[in-house]
């Protein structure tokens, strides 16, 4: 009996050992499904990057849970997008490579040899223990975070909107309790224009550290490139709350029947349109407070609370009705509102569409270089032109009618391709004095400008008569802004405008008092709770500052006095120096000034290679000068077109017609199209030679054809002819002449100067193809053109 009980115990325990052997090394029954990320991608393991990020972008567009209703679309985009995770890093791919299946706590260390079959054929079922899911859905894949994201979009954008972060890693089972919570709170804040992300601390270990974070889960705000932890319970409505207190104080401010006018009239110092929402609730909507972030540098809000009864009065003024939400905006006119939206539910994007749209005043004031940008921008194509009308003006009584009058005149013309503003004199003196001294007039004056380019370069134009704010120079204004949107050649005068200078610098002292206070207040927040890991920079900090103060005291305390014996009598003697150094060795120690662009003589020598065998497509821009003309067309030249010498079709010549008239005139014979007898100067009316200095020839030596450039001369010329005529009425001394002919000389090399003045507008027609073109049969020969003497 003993024994057929043994017998039986003895087959009990066999059979309970074969069964757990089973359950360890079932791999070499069946084996267990493995992930693999390049046969999810389906690429090779040698496939590149850009060929994973290829296959990534046209899975996830096939298998992304909105657009595919299969029910394995969820789980495939999850495979999808943690294949990528690992094959577009290279130390994750590398490590995959080498050791295969990716964990975070995975110890990748080679396992010893005699243990590496025994290591292989191990496989354990984690769903034999019912361990909860790791994986992460779609909705949290979508808000993942990487370093570059982060420093690149995320943390810019932190000053437009807040951002909430979650910190968390695959293994962490303290998150799954509060995953809940968190998706909710997205779905809440992130319709509301909050930012969402997500940091796995596995993978991002440097994003982790830059902002301090070293333990998992932790939520954290981003708000104006600032990191603030959340300390409190992880529920929505905390979650909510500790948004709103990410953002400013004074973003919204209250507007009662005491203060709305005080508030409306306020846009002339701010230089802000108002924004006042009506609604009955005792605290200012979230989504409210989200759009005064976004657009605190354009707009001032204000929030009237219906249901008070001191907004009574402000109610009934503006006629609002009590049933739905209402947002009035005003520009210069604080009677009537610019623009009025009504609804129950307000979406994200309506206010956004709303606010944008009426960011600017009607006639803003230039305050600085950021505005100036927005509001007149540079010209990117040729259609699409934006030409700012600028009123320089001034503060007083008498400007008054002038401004009004100015912005009549812009309330009557809402073209999209004008923008008005005007600029204070006083405030913006270089501006100013760049505008004004070409043509040397005073404000009040009408400014039309386009911007060409960042760096400053304009075209502008003042408006004929000044401004007065009569109807005649309204009806003058009208007519040259038509004439210019017919001619945009119109705008002669060419201007390297200085930046702006920023009217609220004086501020600067006030915000940085806010912005310590408000780390004074982190700093005892992050004392209260015992943070030390994220105190250390700002500890760090302070205590270098501290160190650095004290030391330089002490040293200076300590210092030798006598040491500034010495640097006293070298001081002294310093002066000697310059005295006993030669002037020529000092001025030749000055390096020359260096041309701007290459610019090369047209020869018997270079003539076939510059112009007759040009290869197609090419243009030889040549510049006709003399002798005498030489040095000042060449500077003027270079600088003309240095701005046009990026491209390679255009290469820059110059002709002497001291040495080769004979080719020009024959150039011109045969093209009886391209003379212009109104435009030519005659130099010597008995031989009948046309004066083709400062003349500019656009060559294209493959097709045939030429483009002439005509100076015309838009220099000063009162002076040259007062010198003229005190010479033709009186003689005078030798001295008397001298100076006279000295001042002619000026004056002609002046007028030189002054003839490549349009060039730039030249060129660009050159560039845009719209100059007149003039055809020849045959290029006239140099070699056999002899110089003249």
């Amino acid at each position: 009996m003993y024994q057929k009980m043994g017998g039986w115990s003895v087959f009990v325990s066999c059979c309970a050992w074969a069964i757990l052997l089973l359950a360890l090394f079932g791999d070499s029954l069946a084996s267990a499904p493995e992930f693999d990320p390049y046969r999810v991608l389906g690429v090779s393991k040698h496939a590149s990057l850009t060929e994973i990020k290829k296959m990534y972008k046209k899975l996830a567009r096939e298998w992304h849970p909105d657009k595919n209703k299969s029910p394995g679309a969820e789980d495939m985009f999850i495979k999808i997008t943690k294949s990528y995770e690992i094959l577009s890093n290279e130390e994750r791919r590398a490590n995959y490579d080498r050791f295969g299946q990716m964990d975070e706590n995975q110890n990748f260390a080679r396992p010893p040899q005699g243990f590496r079959q025994y290591h292989d054929s191990f496989y354990f079922d984690e769903s034999f223990f019912h361990f909860p899911r790791t994986s992460r859905d779609f909705t949290e894949s979508k808000h993942l975070l990487h370093y570059n994201q982060y420093m690149n979009e995320v943390l810019p954008d932190s000053f437009k909107r807040p951002y909430l972060i979650k910190i968390t890693s695959e293994w962490c089972f303290t998150c799954i309790h509060i995953e809940p919570v968190w998706k909710d709170t997205v779905l809440e804040l992130e319709p509301l224009g909050v930012g969402i992300g997500v940091v796995d601390i596995g993978y991002e270990r440097q994003l982790a550290n830059h902002l301090g974070a070293h333990r998992t889960p932790s939520i954290l705000g981003l708000v104006n490139g600032k990191v603030t932890f959340f300390h409190y319970s992880v529920v929505r409505e905390h979650l909510r709350q500790f948004v709103e207190s990410l953002l400013p104080q004074r973003l919204v401010e209250k507007v009662t029947d005491s203060n709305y006018l005080e508030f409306l009239n306020s846009w002339h110092e701010e230089n802000k349109p108002r924004v006042i929402m009506f609604d009955i609730a005792s605290n200012v909507p979230l989504l409210y407070k989200l759009t005064a972030f976004a657009y605190k540098d354009y707009v001032r809000f204000g929030y009237v609370d219906m249901g008070l009864t001191e907004t009574s009065k402000v109610v009934q003024r503006f006629n609002i009705n009590t049933y739905a939400p209402t947002m009035l905006l005003f520009k210069e006119n604080t009677e009537k509102p610019a623009d009025v939206i009504q609804a129950r539910g307000m979406k994200k994007q309506i206010l956004d569409e709303f606010v944008s749209n009426n960011r600017f005043l009607l006639v803003p004031r230039l305050v600085n270089q950021k505005l100036f940008d927005e509001l007149c921008p540079v010209k990117q194509f040729h259609r699409r032109r934006k030409y700012c009308v600028l009123l320089v003006t001034g503060e007083g009584e008498q400007f008054v009618s002038v401004n009004e009058a100015f912005f009549d005149f812009a309330s009557s013309n809402t073209k999209e391709v004008l923008r008005f503003a005007y600029v204070d004199q006083r405030q913006q003196q270089p501006l100013c004095d760049t505008l004004l001294k070409k043509d040397d007039t005073t404000p009040p004056q009408v400014i039309i400008l386009e911007r060409r380019s960042t760096s400053g370069r304009v075209l502008y134009r003042t408006v004929t008569g000044g401004w007065n704010g009569s109807d005649d120079d309204k009806h003058r204004l009208h007519e040259q802004l038509e004439l210019l949107q017919r001619d945009p050649s119109y705008l002669t005068h060419d201007a390297m405008l200085p930046e702006l200078n920023n009217e609220f610098a004086s501020m600067f002292l006030i915000q940085w008092i806010n912005t310590a206070y408000d780390y004074l207040a982190q700093f005892y927040f992050d004392l209260l709770y015992s943070n030390w890991r994220e105190m250390m920079p700002v500890l760090s900090l302070i205590f270098s500052a501290l160190f650095i103060l004290f030391g330089t005291v002490i040293i200076q305390a300590f210092s030798d006095s006598g040491e500034e014996k010495p640097t006293k009598q070298k001081a002294t003697e310093s002066p000697k120096t310059p005295e006993s150094s030669p002037g020529p060795e000092s001025t030749s120690s000055r390096p020359p000034k260096k041309n701007f662009v290459e610019v090369t003589e047209l020869t018997d020598i270079t003539y076939m290679s510059n112009l007759v065998r040009l290869k197609p497509g090419h243009i030889n821009v040549v510049l006709i000068l003399t002798d005498a003309s030489k040095q000042v067309l060449l500077r003027k030249f270079a600088k003309e077109v240095y701005s046009f010498s990026g491209s390679q079709n255009l290469h820059y010549s110059f002709l002497n017609v001291d040495k080769h008239r004979q080719w020009m005139d024959s150039l011109m014979e045969s093209a009886p199209d391209a003379r212009s007898d109104e435009e030519e100067e005659v130099e010597d009316p008995s031989t009948n030679k046309s004066d083709h200095t400062g003349h500019v020839l656009a060559l294209n030596g493959h097709k045939k054809y030429f483009c002439v450039f005509r100076p015309v001369f838009t220099g000063e010329e009162a002076e040259r002819s007062r010198y003229s005529d005190d010479d033709a009425a009186t003689g005078g001394t030798s001295r008397t002449s001298r100076s006279r002919s000295s001042s002619r000389q000026k004056a002609t090399t002046l007028e030189i100067h002054h003839k490549l003045d349009r060039l730039g507008l030249w060129m660009e027609r050159l560039m845009e193809g719209t100059l007149p073109r003039h055809y020849v049969s045959a290029w006239p020969g140099m070699d056999t053109i002899t110089p003249q003497k």
